[in-house]
C-alpha cells in the first residue's frame, strides 16, 4: 500500500540531521558565569521578540548598592527600569541605553547604605531577529559591605 507520505531514504536522513542539528543548537553554550569579587547573578532572562518587558523576581537577602546589565548575544535598548525594594519603596531611574553584545550597562546606583531588592522589571527593545538567536539579560547586583 502507498501513501502519498511515502519519501525517499535519502530525504528521511537529511532530514534527521537537520533537526538533530537545530536541537542540538538551541541548547546552553555556557557553562558558568564569571562573576566579579564584590557581585552578585540576581538574575537572568532571555530577550523575547513580542514581550520586550521582563521581570527578575531577586530571591538574595543580601543589601546591594548598585546593579547593571550585561547583554550576551545580541544588543538591546534597556529603558523604563524599576526596581523594587523590600520595604515597599520603587526607584525608577531613567535609562536609555544601548548595550552591545558582550557588554554591560553603566552602574545604576541604589544606595549608599544598601538595600534589599525583591523584584527588577525593565524594558528593552532588541535588535536582533528570530531566525539570529535571543539575547540573555544578565542582572547583577554590587552587594553591601558595612564599614566601606
Amino acid at each position: 500500500m502507498n501513501s502519498i507520505f511515502t519519501f525517499p531514504k535519502a530525504f528521511k536522513l537529511i532530514l534527521f540531521f537537520t533537526l538533530a542539528a537545530i536541537i542540538s543548537s538551541c541548547g546552553s553554550t555556557r557553562n558558568s558565569i564569571a562573576v566579579e569579587e564584590g557581585w552578585e547573578l540576581l538574575g537572568e532572562t532571555k530577550a523575547g521578540f513580542i514581550r520586550e518587558t521582563d521581570v527578575i523576581n531577586v530571591t538574595s537577602r543580601n543589601q546591594f548598592t548598585a546593579i547593571r546589565f550585561k547583554v550576551e548575544g545580541h544588543e538591546i535598548k534597556l529603558s523604563d527600569l524599576s526596581v523594587y525594594f523590600e520595604s515597599g519603596d520603587k526607584l525608577s531611574p531613567a535609562v536609555d541605553e544601548m548595550i552591545p553584545a558582550g557588554h554591560e550597562s553603566r552602574l545604576i546606583e541604589l544606595a549608599l547604605e544598601g538595600r534589599t531588592i525583591t523584584k527588577i522589571e525593565f524594558k528593552y527593545r532588541t535588535n536582533s531577529s528570530i531566525l539570529k538567536g535571543k539575547a540573555s539579560i544578565l542582572v547583577f547586583g554590587k552587594r553591601y559591605h558595612a564599614g566601606y
